[in-house]
């Protein structure tokens, strides 16, 4: 779908009173501009975030009260079960607690619900498990803080429930023994934006304060501390929660973790995708390279797998469970492929897209691990709602979907509009879960769409591209491309400086790269300068790019490749069109 260009509007004179101010090169200075950076304190907080900006674990909501309670559970020598979830975000958060707590010598294991028989969440039927195998203490992680009905089966059961949670709270607050959560009511928190395993690294570096008798932590946990701020660097970039303030603090210091001390697992995960070979790595390696691959094991139904992956000691084990989850994403992989062909298939055979407010498609043969997926594939091609319903083979049990959105959209207030045709469902504004019997499919998708129609009008369908700035080829030094990495960890939030250039011709064919040939390569030439270029995902451009003669516009983000000890610029193509 095409894309309208919004291009930043720049002050010459802002620019170089930045410049001066902050002492930073000019395109580091627009490029902060741009994100509504002014000050120049602020310029250099975000240039260069110390790790003791991390606020301490008592100003998080619940935190010292929740790390009281577990600490007595440790030297009473309860029993302790983790509840995590099955994205990267809540096995993080798992990894975390029960890295801690075994180093405290805890009595605590950990239980993961089944993603499809079970879904997200507390379930009653587990906890009544989890209480007849003898667990005395739940702490949930990256969930929990709307399971109303769930926490009372807790406390009927004579389970202590502590839970620590980031997501959208209910009309009112879960029956728990204690609650860790960055947004409470009546709390002044300033950053509410942390993910499930931020939370629980707080949480962790809390109980690791009790065990030390004062706030200062030192020895083995310490050490500890540094290295948890690897996984919770996983769980930041993976939930997509914005780059800013904590955040940015956990992942660039996440990333060093990750390079000089990385957890056994995640040492032979490095190793298996050769990031292990790289000299600095990126917030691009964990949502590209490792984030995928411990989804995968979630979204295959094999969570545990992944959570021991990230706690175990033993090299042998590591390298072993390295493996397979990476042939697990290759089978995630050929999934994706193949609903995202299906579902693609039938959006063309609508005979009124360009009237479709939102897309809402089902099918029996999908895997309801991978739809997600797809329906974020699909948002972004389509700029509208998409809906995936992988449903039930007999046509007997309810079909399980996976919602994506676009900007200005709430598919958490439109399914509650709907609620009244589905079994159930969660999740926030962008991303969300349900379940639906198959009779109401087709009442749902009518009233879904009606709802996307009221709320989103033909304007909103245009999907936008921010550009930071425009600039020539000739710009693209080394040097100003390093200068621009001086702003990472890039990710949501803080998303990889775009830059568009004009009057460009293709030197050359493109080329289809990748496994699939879904990605392209391909060299642009602008006035005699000429860079390599590469567009991810952009395979299906290549029959049209051969199709332009003339000059073009692009619009791409300039990165250092590091290749077998060569350092070079490319471009990484997000959007073209052919210049009038």
């Amino acid at each position: 779908m095409p894309k309208r260009w919004r291009i930043a509007s720049c002050d010459s004179q802002e620019i170089a009173a930045l410049e001066r101010a902050a002492g930073i090169p000019s395109v580091v200075a627009q490029l902060l501009l741009s994100r509504g950076i002014q000050d120049p304190d602020a310029a250099w907080q975000f240039l260069d975030p110390k790790l003791n900006g991390l606020r301490d674990p008592a100003e998080l909501p619940g935190a010292a009260a929740a790390a009281e309670l577990v600490y007595q559970a440790i030297q009473a020598g309860q029993k302790i079960t983790i509840y995590g979830d099955y994205d990267a975000d809540g096995m993080t958060a798992t990894a975390i607690l029960l890295r801690c707590l075994r180093l405290l010598k805890a009595n605590v294991d950990f239980y993961v619900p089944h993603r499809v028989d079970e879904g997200y969440s507390l379930n009653a039927e587990a906890l009544r498990k989890l209480a007849a195998q003898g667990t005395q203490l739940v702490i949930t992680v990256d969930c929990g803080v709307a399971s109303i009905a769930e926490s009372q089966v807790a406390k009927e059961l004579g389970l202590t429930l502590v839970i620590t949670d980031h997501h959208q709270m209910a009309d009112r607050l879960p029956d728990a023994a204690a609650i860790v959560h960055p947004g409470l009511p009546d709390s002044d928190y300033p950053f509410t934006g942390l993910c499930g395993a931020a939370v629980a690294f707080k949480l962790a570096w809390a109980i690791c304060q009790c065990a030390s008798d004062g706030d200062r932590v030192n020895g083995q946990l310490r050490t500890f501390l540094l290295q948890a701020i690897g996984l919770a660097a996983i769980g930041t970039v993976c939930d997509v929660v914005p780059l800013i303030d904590e955040n940015r603090i956990l992942v660039r210091y996440g990333l060093d973790s990750l390079k000089a001390q990385p957890t056994v697992g995640l040492s032979a995960l490095m190793r298996k995708t050769d990031l292990d070979k790289k000299i600095r790595l990126e917030g691009e390696d964990i949502g590209f390279t490792l984030g995928p691959r411990l989804n995968a094991a979630g979204r295959m139904g094999q969570a545990e797998i992944a959570i021991e992956l990230l706690t175990t000691d033993s090299e042998k084990r590591a390298d072993t469970i390295a493996q397979y989850i990476d042939e697990l994403n290759g089978q995630r992989q050929s999934l994706e492929r193949s609903i995202k062909l299906a579902a693609n298939k039938q959006v063309k055979a609508l005979a009124d897209l360009d009237d479709c407010s939102a897309l809402v498609l089902t099918d029996h043969k999908w895997h309801p691990g991978v739809i997600g997926i797809v329906a974020g594939r699909l948002s972004e091609k389509y700029h509208r709602p998409v809906i995936l319903i992988a449903g039930d083979p007999l046509g007997v049990k309810p079909g399980i979907g996976s919602a994506r959105s676009v900007p200005g959209f709430n598919l958490h207030e439109a399914l509650a509009e709907c609620s009244h045709l589905l079994e159930s469902h969660g999740g926030h504004a962008a991303a969300a879960g349900l379940k639906i019997k198959p009779e109401n499919v087709d009442a749902f998708r009518q009233a879904f769409c009606q709802v996307a129609e009221e709320k989103l009008g033909q304007e909103d369908r245009i999907a936008e591209l921010n550009v930071d700035a425009e600039a020539s080829l000739q710009m693209l030094t080394r040097q100003t491309v390093e200068q621009i990495e001086s702003l990472a960890p890039f990710g949501h939030g803080n998303k990889r400086p775009v830059l568009c250039a004009s009057e460009v011709r293709l030197a050359g064919k493109p080329k289809r790269m990748g496994a699939t040939g879904s990605h392209l390569s391909m060299t642009f030439d602008q006035h005699g300068v000429k860079m390599r270029a590469v567009a991810f995902g952009g395979g299906d451009w290549e029959e049209e790019l051969l199709r332009v003669d003339g000059p073009m516009s692009i619009a791409f983000r300039p990165v250092i490749n590091r290749y077998r000890g060569r350092v070079s610029v490319e471009i990484h193509l997000d959007d073209w069109h052919a210049d009038a």
